[in-house]
């Protein structure tokens, strides 16, 4: 497969409302690999991998977050190495 990669910092209301434990099953279910975490500024930031369609499955479920989350905006980059993750997991 073709496997690219996505780095996104999402913004708005990302942190305390479940969003890290939400796009750990929605990118399992993609079967994309990565991590998700808290950034310190409020953001939350996600690096996946993964064929390009099913990266786009995730980016539309990022858009949209868990029911208690409010997203702001995607701020979405497309770097050209992959890191060659083998799991998709939070990290700390």
């Amino acid at each position: 497969m073709n496997e690219r990669a996505v780095h996104v910092f999402v913004t708005g209301l990302v942190q305390g409302v479940g969003f890290r434990y939400f796009t750990i099953r929605k990118a399992q279910a993609c079967g994309v690999k990565g991590y998700v975490r808290n950034c310190p500024d409020g953001r939350v930031e996600v690096w996946a991998e993964g064929p390009e369609e099913r990266l786009q499955v995730l980016l539309k479920d990022l858009a949209k977050g868990p029911y208690s989350a409010r997203v702001d905006k995607l701020d979405i980059q497309r770097p050209e190495q992959l890191k060659g993750f083998r799991h998709f997991d939070v990290k700390f």
